[in-house]
């Protein structure tokens, strides 16, 4: 079997090459890096040249097959000249293939080898592009996790992480991150990925500070987001909050901040409860409440309170039990 692949891939017609494709998918791990051994990627990679959709896609399909846990063979197609033509087939007419190519960026980006060779190549632009056409078209959630998922990978390389920021990428996540339903995977993996880069990036936190709407999108998170949405949202307010807090203590509060932090602050994740308390604490101004532990409970809870009310906030009931209960866990 193995070699009749070898040699359709290699001498065959576009029927055997095709053919030949597919069964290569279908092998299993020990066969599939036999054939890598043997050099199949280039036949492969050449198929990528074709206008044959089919072809295209056989091949694909086949290259993710031999990359799957294997980062030598990641690397292999990378350096086999792989990237050009996925680039080329990014920009393509067909969304099935589109969707492949990102899957197949997504699988070859996360090689430590490869990221910088991907990041050079241009396809930080091209992935933005795709989220953002389909962000307005809402045709295809799996490729743009799998576009969120590269874009991750490659910002875990601080060298990439300016190329990423200077792409659009704040003002492109935080618009997906509005108009999707915020309980959705697609905003976890795209608040996640805000997160990295923003603590990663000066220039990005201002960036997401500074659009009109990212701190209220963020507090909205914090309000309706799944349990890691949430716990990455609070992070990011942290981050804005801690470099200068005089510029965005108040900005922060005016978006309604309180209630979902105090809730977070309570059941929140573990990381989400300790971000949510560190938080509050800078936006109460607790300076001017002495040392927590020179007062009552009781008298921080009126100061609490009352700055609360301050910023126009109305102090229900729930809300009160909140801040009871959160100031009973910094107590202890």
């Amino acid at each position: 079997m193995e070699k009749v692949i070898v040699e359709n891939l290699f001498n065959g017609d576009r029927e055997a090459q095709i053919q030949a494709a597919m069964e290569l998918s279908r092998l299993n791990t020990k066969q599939r890096h036999n054939l890598a051994e043997r050099g199949v990627m280039a036949p492969l990679i050449s198929m990528l040249h074709s206008e044959d959709f089919e072809a295209i896609e056989a091949a694909l399909h086949a290259l993710l097959s031999l990359a799957f846990g294997s980062e030598r063979n990641k690397n292999r197609i990378v350096k086999a000249g792989a990237l050009p033509l996925l680039l080329n087939l990014l920009q393509c007419q067909s969304q099935a293939l589109v969707e492949i190519t990102v899957a197949a960026m997504l699988i070859l980006s996360s090689c430590t080898a490869n990221k910088l060779a991907i990041a050079s190549s241009g396809a930080i632009k091209l992935l933005i592009e795709f989220l953002n056409e389909n962000n307005e078209n809402s045709t295809s959630r799996q490729g743009m996790l799998d576009a969120i998922s590269t874009l991750h990978n490659l910002s875990t390389s601080q060298q990439i992480v300016p190329l990423i920021v200077s792409s659009g990428v704040i003002f492109s996540l935080l618009q997906l991150i509005h108009s999707s339903g915020k309980s959705s995977e697609l905003v976890e993996k795209a608040v996640g990925l805000l997160e990295n880069v923003v603590s990663s990036s000066e220039d990005a936190l201002c960036q997401t500070a500074s659009i009109g709407s990212g701190i209220r999108i963020l507090v909205e998170t914090i309000e309706d987001g799944t349990s890691q949405s949430k716990e990455h949202a609070v992070g990011i307010l942290l981050l804005i909050c801690q470099s200068c807090r005089e510029k965005y203590r108040g900005m922060i509060l005016r978006e309604g901040v309180m209630p979902g932090l105090l809730q977070l602050s309570v059941d929140g994740t573990r990381r989400a409860k300790s971000v949510a308390r560190e938080l509050l604490l800078l936006l109460r101004d607790c300076s001017s409440y002495c040392s927590r532990n020179k007062i009552s409970n009781h008298e921080l809870i009126e100061q609490i309170m009352q700055e609360i009310d301050a910023e126009g906030e109305e102090l229900v009931g729930t809300t009160l039990r909140l801040v009871e209960e959160m100031i009973a866990k910094l107590s202890t």
